[in-house]
């Protein structure tokens, strides 16, 4: 009877384990509470592009934004790109505005794109980019980060993780 209890009490336990555990994945990949002043302060933002060139935020303002923060050693940053550069391709014309924010180093970024041309706006956000995508909801700053933004500046949306072709086609329906 005592063996019966202690594999009850055991796999109770282990039960809870598995509970917390979930819990804790689950909660690390949730956008968590947007900063306060953080999307004001986001369309106030500049960067240098990889070569230098200036990338306002405010050039966006007015259309329907897509930022996505990435790195180049960040292999689902990497994977996602190309159905970005589609998106781009695609909803661009409609008045869409792609942005991505490269929490990486410019020689890095610049020889990656060599290899792998992006069709939207890169912006060096350097390590200061973890703290922004902190501030938009990006809890554990965890890579790949998007933060979807409406023609009124406001945040709709947000994923960690690597993006798919069905939160593309949410977003799009949705602006």
């Amino acid at each position: 009877m005592k063996l019966q209890r202690r594999h009850w009490i055991g796999a109770s336990v282990a039960l809870a384990a598995a509970g917390t555990g979930a819990w804790w994945s689950n909660r690390r990949h949730q956008p968590q509470p947007v900063a306060s002043e953080a999307e004001l302060a986001f369309w106030e933002a500049a960067f240098d592009g990889p070569n230098g060139e200036p990338v306002r935020v405010a050039d966006f303002r007015g259309k329907p934004l897509l930022v996505n923060f990435w790195a180049t050693w960040c292999p689902p940053c990497v994977e996602e790109l190309p159905l970005l550069n589609q998106f781009q391709r695609s909803h661009g014309p409609k008045g869409w505005g792609l942005l991505a924010l490269a929490v990486d180093q410019p020689s890095a970024v610049r020889g990656f794109l060599q290899k792998l041309p992006i069709e939207f706006p890169v912006g060096m956000a350097g390590l200061d980019g973890t703290q922004l995508s902190r501030s938009l909801g990006n809890g554990n700053g965890g890579l790949p980060f998007t933060v979807v933004f409406g023609r009124d500046g406001r945040i709709l949306d947000r994923k960690i993780g690597k993006v798919s072709e069905a939160d593309l086609a949410d977003w799009a329906k949705r602006v």
